[in-house]
């Protein structure tokens, strides 16, 4: 029975107008679609309360009874319908806000009735609003209703009366015809390596758990399975491509890196620089294409260990260059690597979208003829026009702000693909770097250059703003200059871009003698540089400014950032925007302003960053509070692949032995040919149409 075909809408309790609601709402559009739609929670439906136990602790309370009257209160849109129900000792309101001709035609007065829901607290009293009600009849017996599953649904599918219910509903006679047995998806060897459940006991107990240690059996096994497939894709990407793509072999170490290594080296190298040049070199003499991941805290000496590796591609008779996301970002770097190479004797270009036609053409023809040595941009690199004579190596800067497709233009500059090194400044947490970039090697610069001071932090409420204007101005006064960030989480909302105007004015007031730069997106890019360039200069003290700061700007003098309303930042943003400070030898501090109403997750997230300035903790507890999704910093709208059970926050031990468990069947059978692993590589095809092939694009 291949479930993959047969389509939702032959289902029985389905049609088409349901099918279609599935389809748009949840990417449900077959059986085996639906079977993979997994419960997000359980209930225990085997025991029943009376009214006088409930409590605002309870997550859902079941009661037996009668209704003894219907009211309809209010009128028009707000009218309401509200049932009298009687457990035979108290009495408790049920309440409808919609479907009321439904409830008035189904439900009657004296009649038994099993009734399920969330008790609700309002006015003083508690109420079930919409609850489930059933007929004792329609239930199976107490001791084996167990763990009632629930499913996510949209308001859309609500609205329609497709809610979590109904698709238990709809589920139920389809797991009972899969009980027989379905074709599985792993192989034999693999289920009894790690004692796993075959796949048909896996989905039956997943959605209709005879008891909670065989709803835990089902629950890892549907982890592993998928954990295990996106290694496999990735890991078995990652061979072909080192099997078809010869690296350029640099072999020597030659006069540009020793003379910069000698003469130019602004400081000594961290211990953790030297570890990762040392790892570069050695994937760039190995004839295989380089494809390193380099993670590496703000201002911690990434773009020198880029540079190092440039030098290498140089002094073997290559051509390099960094492709950065922002027009200021690039020209930073340009500058960056101008200082570092002093008059050593290369020929650096800059290359942007307001880079004049005229002037780029000399870039053009310098690139077609080998005399420029390394060209830093933005996507202007990718253009068609941008031809390199020998292209060896590629710096891709917070890559995450570029798309597949730009990628994977730069990735074809060259007839052989050039080493690829691909820099963050945001930690990713290790299990989402194993499924986000596992095909990438990946290096970690985890100490400060010499003479950095950690940046200290500390979380205001809104009554300390004198005190804090107060330490301002005596920072400004000893020279230091000052970035207030407000939130903007979308460019159209008003009220923010109001804020952040209102905020501007206030700072005016308050600092009538200091001169003040105003950033934010909403600004024509010509004007933006502007404001920014006169903050760099130390034209102006402060900027008020949105995020639009937070990767890019390097102002060593700047030494305080005071983030307004920081409780509507995730933590790994506010982190980015911390590192725009202390990037000079001076004390820098952070300062963390909210309101006093602080829910438990936003507290967590404002002790985390007043406790530490260790990016890689701070984005697993990042990943921890928030889910991969929803990581703020690595720009995602969710990993490439969606995880239906698996939760990177909470398996990172499982991801580990499902990666090791699938390098070891590739280092056996690289193309999965051999009789006991042709179930892999067939549903390895199916899920393929669903993930991204990063292996071909990093």
């Amino acid at each position: 029975m291949d479930l993959s075909y047969q389509d939702i809408k032959f289902l029985p309790g389905v049609g088409p107008k349901k099918a279609d609601l599935l389809a748009k709402e949840l990417d449900i559009h077959s059986a085996e679609d639906l079977l993979r739609h997994y419960p997000y929670k359980y209930i225990d439906r085997s025991r029943f309360y009376y009214l006088h136990e409930i409590s605002e602790e309870m997550p859902f309370i079941q009661v037996k009874g009668q209704i003894i009257r219907f009211e309809k209160v209010g009128e028009g849109l707000k009218q309401r319908l509200v049932a009298i129900f009687t457990d035979g000792r108290d009495t408790i309101e049920l309440v409808w806000f919609k479907g009321i001709s439904f409830i008035l035609d189904k439900y009657k007065t004296g009649i038994e009735y099993v009734v399920f829901c969330k008790p609700t607290y309002f006015n003083g009293k508690f109420n079930l609003q919409h609850p489930e009600i059933d007929l004792p009849s329609q239930l199976p017996p107490p001791e084996q209703m167990g763990l009632q599953p629930f499913y996510n649904t949209s308001e859309k599918m609500k609205n329609s009366f497709l809610n979590s219910k109904m698709i238990q509903k709809i589920l139920f006679p389809l797991v009972q015809s899969i009980r027989s047995g379905i074709p599985e998806t792993l192989p034999g060897y693999l289920l009894q390596k790690f004692a796993l459940l075959n796949l048909t006991d896996s989905l039956v107990n997943i959605h209709f758990p005879k008891n909670a240690d065989l709803l835990k059996k089902a629950r890892q096994r549907l982890k592993f399975e998928e954990l295990f497939y996106i290694q496999l894709n990735i890991l078995q990407q990652t061979k072909w491509r080192d099997q078809h793509f010869r690296g350029f072999v640099f072999g020597q170490i030659g006069h540009y890196f020793n003379a910069f290594y000698k003469d130019y080296l602004p400081f000594e190298l961290t211990n953790a620089q030297k570890r990762v040049i040392r790892e570069i070199r050695v994937d760039v003499a190995s004839g295989r294409q380089m494809n390193r991941l380099l993670q590496g805290d703000v201002g911690s000496g990434k773009t020198l260990v880029a540079l190092m590796a440039m030098l290498i591609a140089i002094d073997n008779g290559f051509q390099a260059c960094i492709m950065a996301p922002t027009e200021i970002l690039a020209t930073q770097h340009f500058a960056s690597l101008k200082e570092f190479l002093g008059d050593i004797g290369l020929n650096i270009a800059l290359l942007t979208g307001s880079v004049t036609a005229k002037k780029r053409e000399p870039i053009h023809e310098q690139l077609r003829n080998g005399e420029l040595n390394i060209l830093i941009g933005t996507h202007a690199l990718i253009e068609d026009a941008v031809q390199f004579k020998n292209l060896g190596l590629v710096v891709i800067d917070e890559q995450h702000r570029f798309g597949v497709e730009q990628r994977s233009k730069l990735w074809k500059k060259n007839v052989n693909p050039p080493h690829i090194l691909v820099m963050t400044a945001t930690p990713i947490p290790r299990t989402l770097a194993m499924t986000l970039y596992g095909d990438l090697s990946v290096s970690v610069i985890d100490e400060l250059p010499p003479g950095r001071k950690p940046i200290q932090t500390y979380h205001y409420y809104e009554n300390k703003r004198q005190g804090l204007n107060q330490f301002i101005a005596k920072q400004v006064q000893v020279g230091r200059q000052v970035y207030i960030v407000y939130p903007l989480i979308q460019e159209s909302e008003k009220s923010d871009l109001q804020n952040l105007e209102s905020g501007y004015e206030y700072m005016r007031e308050v600092f009538p003698n200091y001169k003040i730069s105003m950033v934010h997106g909403k600004l024509k890019p010509a004007e933006k540089e502007y404001q920014m360039q006169k903050f760099v200069s130390g034209e102006t003290q402060i900027m008020v400014a949105t995020t639009v700061i937070e990767v890019g700007v390097n102002v060593p003098n700047a030494s305080v950032m005071v983030i307004e309303s920081a409780q509507r930042f995730g933590l790994s943003q506010l982190h980015q925007l911390r590192g725009r400070v202390g990037r000079g030898a001076e004390q820098s501090f952070c300062i963390l302003l909210t309101d006093y109403k602080l829910g438990v997750d936003t507290r967590k997230r404002m002790e985390i960053m007043v406790r530490t300035n260790d990016g890689f903790e701070i984005s697993e507890a990042d990943l921890r509070l928030r889910g991969p999704g929803d990581l703020e910093g690595t720009q995602q709208s969710g990993v490439p692949f969606e995880l239906k059970i698996a939760n990177l926050a909470q398996d990172g031990r499982m991801l580990e032995i499902a990666r090791k468990a699938a390098m070891e069947i590739l280092e056996d059978d690289m193309k999965l040919e051999k009789n006991e692993n042709r179930v892999m590589a067939s549903q390895l095809r199916k899920l393929k149409t669903n993930t991204l092939n990063w292996g071909s694009i990093s």
